[in-house]
């Protein structure tokens, strides 16, 4: 699949998506924002129509206006992910440890779900509740990654 650079997670500040030192690529943190809108994705409205069944969508006001904020941040941020992990010339296979920053740990188990969509065999993990995430108070996660991605001989 072609990664076009416009898809993968673009920093809100001065510094890079990702790093290589050597085999080993760090990804700074994802959050479910959007730079060129300068727009927190905030429910599944803000998700690609295609994305919002797979984030958990369901139709009902009840559980779509309750789940649907960490959903969609959730589904945002692990698709940013996956698209930047790509874009480093690898795969979420590649990806060998996460470290998850919550605003309130009781969001977990929906992101969980949808984690498991992306990651058949689930890297090592890091879950901390925190008590603010940049850029505004509707950010309720953000998600850093380091893969294992070996470097092609030429």
């Amino acid at each position: 699949m072609e990664t076009s650079h416009v898809d993968i997670a673009r920093p809100l500040s001065r510094y890079a998506p990702f790093r290589r030192a050597g085999d080993m690529v760090f990804f700074a943190g994802i959050i479910a924002a959007d730079p060129a809108t300068m727009k927190v994705i905030t429910g599944y409205t803000d998700l690609p129509e295609q994305a919002r069944k797979l984030a958990g969508e369901t139709g009902e006001m009840s559980s779509d206006v309750k789940d649907g904020p960490i959903a969609a941040q959730s589904w945002w941020v692990l698709n940013r992910l996956r698209l930047t992990v790509e874009a480093a010339g690898g795969t979420l296979n590649d990806v060998v440890k996460l470290t998850q920053y919550f605003r309130n740990l009781r969001d977990f188990p929906i992101y969980n779900r949808i984690r498991s969509s992306f990651f058949a065999d689930p890297p090592a993990s890091t879950v901390v509740q925190v008590s603010e995430l940049l850029p505004t108070a509707e950010t309720l996660l953000e998600v850093e990654a380091v893969a294992y991605i070996p470097l092609k001989s030429k």
